[in-house]
Parts: C-alpha cells; structure tokens; sequence
C-alpha cells in the first residue's frame, strides 16, 4: 500500500507552458474531427464526378457513416486500452493511425479503398477522444479542469471553420483539377497531424494513472517533470501542500468487464442516467440539424450548396465561441447550474425558432443568426456532457466510460439526420410543419437533459477527481487498512 500527495500536488498548480502545451498537443484532435468531416462533407459532391471517383449519392453517404462507425469502433476498442496501457501511449498510437490511414485515404484509386481507410482514420480519431479527455482531466489542476474540457471540445468548430475555409479554393475547379483539390483536402489534417506529433512525444504518462497502476517512482518523476514547468520564470516556488490531502493507494489494476458494469450501472447508477442523457440529447441536435443544414437552406431558402459554405461558417463561429466564453462559468458558477442552464436555454431557444420558421418568417440570414445564438450556448452544454462523464468515474474506467457514452450517443444521434431528412419533404412542395414537430422534439430533449442535470448534477467544480470519485486503487487500500 502506498500513501502520496501526487494528486494534490498537480491540483495546487498555477497554469504554466506545460498546460499550454498540453491542451494544444492533445485538444488538436478535435479540431482535425471538426475539419474532417466538413471538408468530407464538402467533397461528397465532388466524388460523384465521373473525373474523381464517380460515387452514387448513396455511396458518399456511406463514407460518412463507415467514418462515424470507424470512430465508435475506436473509442470502445483504445478507450479500453488506454485504460489498461496509459494514456500516453494511447494518445500517441491513435494519432499515429490517424495520420497513416487519413494520409493513404487521399490516394483512393475507388470506394473499397477509400471506405477501409476512412473507417481506420474514424477509429484514430474516436481513440483520441477516450485517451486524450483522460489525460488532461487527470493533468489539469481541480479549478481549470472545466473551461479546459470545454475549450478543447469546442474547438471542433474551428476545424469546421478551417475545413469550410479550405474548400473554398481546394473544391474550385478553376484553382485546382477536379481530382486534385479534394486529394489535398485530406491531407491536410495529417499534415497539421505531424506538426503537433513533437510535442506530444515529449509529454509525460499522467502520474494519477502511473500511481494507481503500481508505477510510483515513475509517477514521482512524471509529476515533477510537470511541477518543474510550473516553477519556470516564476522564481521556483511552489505553494506549500496540504498533508491532510494524501491519499492511500493498492494497485488495482485493470478491472475485469464485470467490474466495469458493477461500477457504471450499479454503484453509480444516478452518474451514469445523467451521462446517458447529457451526451444523447446534445448528440442527436447537432447531428439532426448540423447533417441537414445544407438542404435545409436550400429547401425552404433556396441556398444553392456553393453558397451554404457562407452560412455555415457563422453556424461554426457560434459553436466555437460558446465553450470559449462560458467554460470560465463551469468553475466558477458551478456545474449544475451551468449544465442545466445552458442545456435549458439552447432547448427554449430552439422551440422558439421552430415556431418562427414554421411561420414563414425568416430567412436565411436570420434563420442562420438564430441558429448560431441557440449554438452558442448548445455547444457549450455538448462539451460538458464530455466534461461530466470524464470526471465522475474511477480513473481505472475513465478512458472506457468516455469510449461508452461517446458509443451510445453516436448511435442514437446517428438517427438525428435520417429522421430530418424524411422531415424535410420534397424540394418541390416544401412544408415546414414535419420539420417544426423535429425541431420541437429536439427541444424537448435537451429539456429533459436540463431537468436531469438539475436532479442529478454533481458538483464537480474546483473538486480533485480523486475526491469526486475514489479510484478502485483506493478503495482496496480502504479494505485492506480495515
């Protein structure tokens, strides 16, 4: 049995290059999800020329759909890893697949090519989000953990804004050749890939996963690599620790699949009905909506595809600057009140715009502006479903419990879009009213998820993760004194 101060010693530093580096080497996987799916979104009509690949309509949708499986199949399978491995590693290898299988992808000669290597970078990508969301919540002192959670996440938005932006003169056939442009398009997300590959190299294991797993010298070394950047130009000096805060760990590790459902379903069943609820409502809204943007505009607004690129990127900046400007009110305010509220309000506003459009009074400018304001604060209530399932679990299943509800909530949003798209009609006799009871339905979900996080909301803020959920280390250190 082993007693340390390690996590309370991460927990009383000040910000320092080190987070800096960090948020920025790990939270770039958001940005390349955020920039790959627009730009595949984008290029779909691209590949149904008969000069690239000469794709059906419905063999573009299903290089989407094997890409969001591919990310499902990977957040459940390194997720599990991460969990048994550490997450450097994990952070390392899922970046590695990333950039290997999306760099070949640009080369498909035809569709079997590109749906094996699509579904490989999807998996990349859903590995990142269960490793990287572990290392920095088990990084990232008690009283920053929830901006940083929400930033990170945010910043899918400005990979759509980058993605959005790149198609303007990637997808112009007057700049590059029709089977030139979109090749580059996915190429770009690599190449930004292996700029941040140096800095991840040289990032430690998280000492919390490190001193849990048995490795205590190798946790004592990580933590001080961490504390030695925080005392950087800032005279050496470290705030004096709190004996009171050590904890008492016996190396659990990895837990057995009957463990893992004993501690989701059983012990914390409230955590895991609020994790349950946050991530699906928040998942369908934006699927149902973001997936059905473009025909939207152009069914009732008569937007042509070229132009939606214009719309979407006010859609984008909405999105990006919600989790920026509110994730300081996670900490502060607190959770509940910022979960329940911004859930809330994005629900209200929603029904609301759904009763002007179903009214015939909008355009496609206001209709945009009005969906930018609900996403504002939608995408803020999105990151903090990630933020809550991270934190409220034992740190021996925290990878595998991002992987889990992160499963559950694509596949239920995967609905969102089909369901819209049968609700939109025919573009020749367009009726809002099917589209009016979808938007209201959604709306109604992301009630619920506010009721739900008012009920069973914790409050996590400036709390260690140690404190909030005792790890399964720990708790066998308590069997064992008693």
């Amino acid at each position: 049995m082993v007693r340390s101060l390690i996590p309370a010693r991460l927990d009383r530093l000040k910000w320092s290059s080190f987070h800096t580096r960090l948020v920025v080497a790990l939270g770039v996987a958001w940005v390349l999800d955020g920039m790959e799916i627009t730009i595949a979104s984008a290029v779909g009509t691209v590949l149904q020329d008969k000069q690239t690949l000469g794709l059906s309509a419905v063999e573009v949708g299903l290089t989407a759909t094997v890409y969001l499986a591919g990310e499902v199949v990977g957040a459940l399978v390194f997720g599990r890893l991460s969990d048994k491995l550490g997450r450097r590693k994990l952070f390392i290898l899922t970046l590695a697949l990333y950039l290997i299988a999306n760099g070949i992808t640009a080369f498909s000669p035809n569709l079997a090519f590109l749906l094996v290597f699509r579904f490989f970078a999807g998996m990349g990508i859903g590995g990142e989000y269960a490793a990287i969301h572990s290392a920095i919540d088990e990084l990232i002192p008690s009283r920053y953990r929830g901006r940083v959670d929400l930033a990170v996440s945010g910043t899918y938005w400005l990979g759509a804004i980058f993605g959005t932006a790149s198609t303007y003169v990637l997808l112009n056939p007057d700049i590059l050749p029709v089977d030139l442009g979109w090749r580059i398009g996915l190429i770009i997300g690599p190449l930004l890939g292996l700029l941040i590959w140096g800095l991840r190299k040289h990032l430690p294991e998280s000492p919390r996963w490190l001193l849990m797993h048995g490795r205590q010298e190798e946790a004592e070394e990580a933590v001080k690599v961490v504390e030695a950047a925080a005392t950087h130009g800032h005279g050496g000096e470290l705030p004096p620790v709190d004996e009171d805060k050590a904890i008492e760990v016996r190396p659990h590790g990895a837990p057995t699949y009957r463990e893992i459902l004993r501690v989701v379903f059983r012990e914390y069943p409230k955590r895991t009905i609020l994790g349950v609820t946050l991530m699906v409502s928040q998942s369908f809204m934006y699927n149902a909506i973001f997936f059905t943007y473009v025909m939207v505009l152009n069914t009732f607004f008569d937007v042509s595809a070229s132009d939606s690129s214009k719309f979407l990127l006010i859609f984008a900046v909405g999105n990006l600057a919600g989790p920026l400007l509110l994730g300081k009110l996670f900490d502060t305010i607190g959770r509940k009140p910022m979960i329940a509220g911004t859930y809330a309000i994005a629900g209200v506003l929603l029904a609301v715009t759904a009763w002007l459009f179903k009214q015939g009074v909008l355009t496609a400018t206001t209709q945009t502006l009005l969906w930018g304001v609900i996403f504002f604060f939608a995408s803020a209530a999105a990151s903090s479903g990630y933020l809550t399932v991270s934190e409220l679990f034992p740190l021996e299943i925290r990878a595998l419990a991002i992987a889990l509800f992160f499963s559950i909530a694509q596949g239920v949003g995967a609905l969102g879009p089909v369901i819209f798209g049968a609700l939109i009609g025919s573009e020749d006799d367009p009726d809002p009213t099917g589209l009016f009871y979808g938007y209201l339905g959604a709306s109604a979900l992301m009630l619920v998820a506010a009721v739900v996080a008012m009920v069973f909301g914790v409050k996590a803020e400036r709390r260690s993760l140690e404190e909030l959920t005792p790890a399964l280390s720990m708790r066998a250190a308590e069997r064992t004194s008693a």
